[in-house]
This record gives structure tokens, C-alpha cells and sequence, in this order.
């Protein structure tokens, strides 16, 4: 896939999530749309998994620490096949599978997420016995920045390090908010890249709405052999809806028939640019 067709996909995700939400009532719209793009390069540049390799214990792993944020996981896993994409229409429904965290019940879901600080210590199980059933395959996952307050993620820091998981990457979705306020004023976590590479990983940023920059910064794995990845993703929670961008109360909102046209109106118009600019080139 082109850098153009991925950042296409990406508007056509962040409509997608905004549909599923709005016609469930229900739904994390804030991080779903600021995560929405790290998961759009993993799912269509990076990640070797399929709904056709996905019993091949060689295929690569993704756990979505930041569970809640499953919203884009869904609309993603759809695209690629898991599942039928009008099954979303059951979201956060009575006895449907598709709920508000992630559940092993849908197929390309690794594992059950949302209890903050578990996503890593899986990953680095994994990426542990990968190493010794010499699989060749790659371990990611992406974690919230409100989640780093949990000591779980530290711990499983010191493991990655000490056992030079050079086969794991993590993804910081910095958004600098969580759902009761701005990070700084919670649980400030700066300076972030300064206490990873402590732990004894190698730490790249990026812009982590920008697909570009994502695709080159995934290339490069893993930044260092013999040290885990971590790439700290500078996002925007709400990204592409101007109104959501940057505001709390977005962090689970879902919007009124009114701010639902607006933010489909917005993203057609993106999308249109988008599509335009392809055509001219």
C-alpha cells in the first residue's frame, strides 16, 4: 500500500469509528481516533498476520494494551478480513461478542485487554518464547499514556531489557490526556524518553498521526539488536474531527446527530483532498 492509499485508509477509519460509535451509543471516540493510524501502518505495512495465517504460530503478535480503544481495532480488523464488517453494526449490543475491550471471542484478537498495564508483560512473554522456539516473528503493542502510571509496565520493562527482546516493540499512544484530566497534571510522566532508555530500550519518536513517519520508523526495527523497541507516538486524541481534537470530555463521548454530520463532513472533505491530490499526481 502506498503512502498515499494508507493516509486515505486512515480518513476512511475515522469515519468508520465514528459510524460504529454513533450507532452504538457507546464507544471510546477520543483514542480511537488518535490510535487509529499507528494501526493502520501496523495492520497494512507492518504486521504479518492474516485471517489466513492467523493459526501459524510464525505469524507476527499485536496486543492492544490500551484496550479500551478498541473501536479502531475493530473497523481495522475488519478491513482485513476477521470478520464481516456489518457484524460491528451489534457493538456494545446485548449478547454480542463485539464489546467495549478487547476479547479473544473475535477472531485477531491475541488476547482479552483493558485491564490497564497487562498488554506489555504479555508482549514480553511472548516475545520470550518466540526467542526460544526460534520463531522469527515480531511482537507489538500499543499502551496509553494514562496506562504508564501501572508499575505492571515498568516491571515488564525491566524483563524486556534484561532478556534483550529485540523482537518486541511498544507503542506509547501520547496523547498527553486521560479521562480525568491532562497527563501533566495526573500523573506526569516526562521525562518519558529519558526513563525508557533507563529501563534499557532504544526510543524513537515520531508524529503518530502522521503515516509517513510511522512507516519509516517501523522500517527501522529493531532500533538496536540486543534491546527492545519503544516508539513514543506523538498523537492527538480526537484527530480529525476539529471540535473533538484536544477535548476531555471526547475521551468516551459519542456525539449528537448534529456533531455527527459535522465530523462526517470534515472527514469527506479531508478524504475529497485527499483523493484529489492522487488524481493530480
Amino acid at each position: 500500500m502506498t503512502l498515499q492509499e494508507l493516509k486515505i485508509r486512515s480518513v476512511e477509519y475515522r469515519k468508520k469509528i465514528l459510524k460504529y460509535i454513533f450507532h452504538a451509543k457507546a464507544g471510546h471516540t477520543g483514542g480511537s481516533l488518535s490510535i487509529v493510524d499507528i494501526l493502520n501502518v501496523l495492520y497494512n505495512q507492518v504486521l504479518n498476520v492474516s485471517p489466513v495465517n492467523w493459526n501459524d504460530p510464525e505469524r507476527d503478535r499485536y496486543v492492544q494494551s490500551k484496550g479500551h480503544c478498541v473501536e479502531a481495532l475493530y473497523v481495522v480488523l475488519a478491513d482485513k478480513g476477521f470478520f464481516p464488517e456489518d457484524d460491528l453494526l451489534t457493538l456494545c449490543q446485548y449478547n454480542s461478542p463485539y464489546i467495549g475491550h478487547p476479547t479473544k471471542k473475535i477472531k485477531g484478537m491475541e488476547q482479552n485487554t483493558g485491564g490497564l498495564g497487562h498488554g506489555l508483560a504479555i508482549c514480553s512473554g511472548n516475545a520470550i518464547a518466540a526467542k526460544k522456539d526460534h520463531l522469527s516473528l515480531k511482537v507489538f503493542t500499543v499502551l496509553g499514556d494514562g496506562e504508564m502510571a501501572e508499575g505492571s509496565n515498568w516491571e515488564a520493562m525491566m524483563l524486556a531489557a534484561h532478556y534483550q527482546l529485540d523482537n518486541l516493540c511498544a507503542i506509547l499512544d501520547y496523547n498527553k490526556q486521560q479521562i480525568t484530566g491532562n497527563n501533566a497534571d495526573v500523573m506526569g510522566l516526562e521525562p518519558i524518553r529519558t526513563k525508557i532508555e533507563a529501563f534499557g530500550w532504544a526510543v524513537r519518536e515520531v508524529d503518530g498521526n502522521n503515516v509517513e513517519e510511522l512507516v519509516k520508523v517501523f522500517s527501522d526495527l529493531p532500533f538496536e539488536t540486543g534491546k527492545p523497541s519503544f516508539v513514543i507516538a506523538h498523537t492527538i486524541k480526537g484527530k480529525g474531527v476539529s471540535y473533538m481534537e484536544k477535548v476531555l470530555k471526547w475521551h468516551h463521548g459519542v456525539p449528537t446527530p448534529e456533531q455527527y454530520e459535522q465530523a462526517q463532513s470534515e472527514l469527506d472533505q479531508a478524504l475529497e483532498a485527499l483523493q484529489q491530490k492522487t488524481l493530480i499526481v
